[in-house]
């Protein structure tokens, strides 16, 4: 069984990333300020299932493959950190936009929406990573099966990202009409976001370390 300590700290992982601005945030948060918050949460449900197709993949071992091959998982890396780093120059760039800007764009219909959350967050980054590398790490193989533990800390991270990302969703067009009332305040969080997925598109870049595998 999972000690309550391996619980709390897979939360707190996962409540700091899903706070830092990534490709869900960043999708999540444009479709609910230009098609509303219905049009927001039927994408989480997307992420959701996404989420849940790497809670199964963790469970399989699946991290066993990127530990053998590390080139596969080194691969996996750097594409997600030119990801991350195109996202943050979309924000960036002169004439460059923030999520939160309302913009016109052609309403989605509830099954492309559905779809592009689930792909947003199977191409995230900082979900392969938090499966495959820091997921293993608050495994005990000695308080039981590795499957069982896998399944019950990626439950609780799918659950913390779920909230914090609907809070984001549900408050998304309040916040937009604040900035939008405010250009100063509009460019501080643009650039405070660009820089933000920079800085984490570098880092993961950077970081040579090896998926971590527990113990069988």
């Amino acid at each position: 069984m999972v000690s309550g300590t391996a619980l709390a700290g897979i939360a707190l992982v996962a409540l700091g990333m899903a706070l830092t601005p990534g490709p869900n945030l960043v999708y999540l948060v444009s479709r609910s300020v230009l098609q509303g918050r219905r049009a927001g949460l039927v994408s989480l449900a997307g992420v959701g299932l996404g989420f849940l197709v790497y809670l199964a993949a963790a469970v399989a071992g699946i991290a066993t493959v990127f530990a053998l091959v590390p080139g596969i998982y080194l691969t996996l890396k750097l594409l997600g950190a030119g990801y991350l780093l195109w996202l943050a120059w979309q924000m960036l760039r002169p004439g460059g936009h923030s999520p939160f800007a309302t913009r016109e764009l052609t309403p989605d219909r509830p099954r492309k929406l559905f779809a592009m959350g689930f792909v947003t967050c199977l191409l995230n980054p900082k979900i392969a990573i938090l499966y495959v590398s820091l997921l293993p790490q608050f495994i005990d193989p000695e308080r039981g099966g590795v499957a069982v533990q896998s399944f019950a800390l990626g439950l609780t991270q799918i659950l913390v990202c779920l909230a914090s990302d609907a809070a984001f969703v549900v408050t998304a067009g309040s916040v937009a009409a604040f900035l939008t009332r405010r250009p100063t305040w509009q460019r501080v969080h643009r650039y405070a976001m660009g820089t933000a997925l920079a800085a984490f598109a570098v880092r993961l870049a950077a970081d040579r370390s090896r998926a971590v595998v527990a113990a069988p």
